[in-house]
């Protein structure tokens, strides 16, 4: 009997309608065009501007977009995992509201946490799941809606992230595809660097920190990037050496999109072409635990069976980690 791994077998996404380009940030703080393209790589993300919508709706959308395009009975799925740092409420899992609304009857559904490293977490789980024999149809999808936590007024964040969701599903393979090995860390030190601290359990929110505005995100960049382009370069090499691969091995590099420059420093670590990169960054900004599964969504048409990918992602707590991938499908 062949062993069973878990592969990606459909993709799914959805972003907002509304764009926020530089130029129109321009006119909100200190900045421009020329500086954040330069900095960051962005030039423009979407944002959810309807009242009332958070992350479930961003999730329902991805999970109908996938649904559709496979042709899937949403009453087989097992399983619904969101990944997500901007659930919708505090106790009430976005998951389960999201599942209940896409038809997911039959699944039990939960929330994953690791800030940006949420979705590539999510992918561990959703394998282990798979490999178990338990489950046949998992459905993970990476949302955010970060523009919740954003200040408009602070230039160190507002620039960088977006809205956005997109979904995978993942069902046994029995011909050694999908995900073949994984380099996951965390380091709780780093919590300090990139939080939005207050409206947790160590400090509830009142009216005296919400009038402060100390519910919305912080991040020290010069600490976070620097770790970020350190670790996440590091277990993309380490990955690669732990499986004996070369650069000409890997068609694709999947990296977290939180900076153009740390996704470079990452590709050249690995001795990686630009043309195996995968950047949507430049259209969607940061876009939390969505940023993976929107790079598969925009990537899908050129991606083939027996590809080999390499995920990296780094995130705020500090999280981050590596996998090594094998595509299943030609689109």
């Amino acid at each position: 009997m062949s062993k069973i791994t878990a592969a990606i077998t459909a993709v799914g996404g959805y972003v907002p309608d509304f764009v926020l380009t530089n130029k129109e940030l321009e006119t909100m703080v200190e900045t421009n065009d020329e500086w954040i393209t330069t900095r960051t790589g962005i030039k423009e993300r979407r944002i959810l501007k309807e009242e009332g919508k958070g992350t479930s709706f961003l999730a329902i959308k991805a999970a109908e977009d996938l649904i559709q395009k496979k042709g899937l009975d949403p009453k087989e799925i097992d399983l619904v995992i969101v990944c997500t740092a901007t659930p919708d409420m505090k106790a009430a899992a976005t998951a389960s509201y999201t599942a209940t609304q896409i038809g997911a009857t039959n699944a039990f559904a939960y929330d994953l946490e690791a800030a940006c490293s949420s979705f590539l977490f999510g992918m561990s789980t959703a394998s282990a799941y798979i490999e178990s024999g338990r489950y046949k149809k998992i459905l993970l999808i990476g949302a955010d809606k970060n523009s919740s936590f954003i200040n408009y007024k602070d230039r160190a964040t507002c620039i960088i992230f977006g809205d956005g969701a997109g979904a995978v599903l993942f069902e046994p393979n029995e011909e050694g595809l999908g995900l073949q090995d994984e380099l996951l860390r965390s380091n709780g030190e780093g919590r300090d660097f990139l939080q939005a601290t207050y409206g947790g359990s160590s400090y509830p929110i009142n009216e005296n920190t919400f009038n402060e505005g100390k519910h919305y995100i912080f991040q020290d960049g010069k600490t976070v990037f620097k770790n970020a382009v350190f670790n996440m370069a590091d277990v993309a090499e380490r990955i690669m050496k732990r499986n004996d691969l070369k650069n000409d091995d890997i068609q694709w590099l999947a990296a977290h999109q939180a900076n153009k420059r740390i996704i470079d420093a990452t590709a050249n670590r690995i001795n990686l072409e630009d043309d195996k990169v995968m950047m949507n960054i430049q259209k969607y900004g940061n876009t939390t635990s969505a940023t993976l599964p929107l790079l598969l969504f925009d990537y899908e048409s050129q991606l083939k069976k027996g590809d080999t990918l390499i995920f990296a992602a780094f995130g705020g707590g500090f999280t981050w980690g590596s996998i090594y991938f094998k595509w299943a499908y030609n689109s």
